[in-house]
């Protein structure tokens, strides 16, 4: 994607990490020469030679998967927060624009066997259910139950290029104070976009 040079995050813990708390994502490939995407939860993991995969699954009814062997080339996009952003916060005269936090990841797709999805499931229903009220774990689950898993197709995604946009008030540093001001007297995602501004703008 294009990413302006100020506002290209190239701290690579930092990226996975933001990776790691906003892994619901869009796995885009083409179906019949069209784009084609679906939004699944994208796993950041290593695989058994210690290389950065993504791991996911998705139904068999959904037809994108039918294409993964013949362009197995995918590319997944996290969205992090975002907010507008008013040039009435500007000391000078300028036009508004909009602050966020975008991830762009490419890799090479490959289909897992059913032995390899149902660990890849077990793991994600663990991450998601250790601070529940009332966890569950798939190791408590029928084989009935767990027969569903015949109905996904799991994957793994080998990462072959991360591409990270922090837009966040970069260029307008002698702003900063109001716009963290305003952002912090609005919504949850502006508030959040107003802290990530206050941290990037702290020297380390």
């Amino acid at each position: 994607m294009y990413i302006p040079h100020y506002y290209k995050n190239k701290n690579v813990d930092e990226v996975k990490e933001f990776l790691r708390k906003n892994s619901f994502g869009i796995l885009i490939n083409q179906v019949d020469g069209k784009p084609w995407a679906t939004h699944i939860p994208l796993e950041l993991d290593k695989d058994e030679d210690g290389k950065e995969i993504l791991v996911s699954h998705i139904s068999k009814a959904n037809p994108q998967w039918k294409e993964f062997e013949k362009q197995p080339e995918v590319l997944c996009i996290f969205n992090g927060p975002h907010s507008y952003i008013s040039s009435s916060w500007y000391k000078e005269e300028e036009v508004p624009t909009w602050d966020y936090i975008a991830v762009h990841v490419y890799g090479k797709l490959t289909i897992l066997d059913e032995e390899a999805v149902m660990k890849s499931l077990h793991k994600l229903v663990t991450k998601y259910e250790k601070d529940s009220k009332n966890p569950i774990s798939l190791h408590n689950m029928s084989q009935k139950t767990l027969r569903q898993v015949k109905g996904v197709v799991g994957f793994k995604i080998e990462i072959t290029d991360i591409q990270a946009a922090y837009k966040l008030s970069q260029t307008r540093s002698g702003d900063h104070a109001t716009i963290i001001k305003e952002l912090n007297e609005g919504n949850v995602t502006s508030k959040e976009i107003a802290r990530h501004i206050k941290k990037q703008a702290t020297p380390k």
